[in-house]
């Protein structure tokens, strides 16, 4: 039926907009102390759940720590 929600589409759309959003923070460049403190501990709670565990995750990650001139 057209516009029920919970099916498995929305699921879906969820788990890439999710995943989406991960990458971002990932490679979302830090510029302060405080940015960089609050990446790393964010990033650490989504280790230890198991959900940082795509090769683009770390790319994003190490590209975000480069500077960019």
């Amino acid at each position: 039926m057209h516009g029920m929600v919970g099916g498995s589409g929305d699921t879906d759309r969820a788990s890439r907009e999710e995943e989406r959003a991960l990458l971002a923070v990932c490679g979302y460049p830090a510029v302060g102390e405080a940015d960089r403190l609050a990446k790393a501990r964010y990033l650490l709670e989504i280790e230890a759940r198991g959900e940082l565990d795509l090769a683009e995750h770390m790319q994003s990650i190490l590209l975000s720590t480069m500077w960019r001139g």
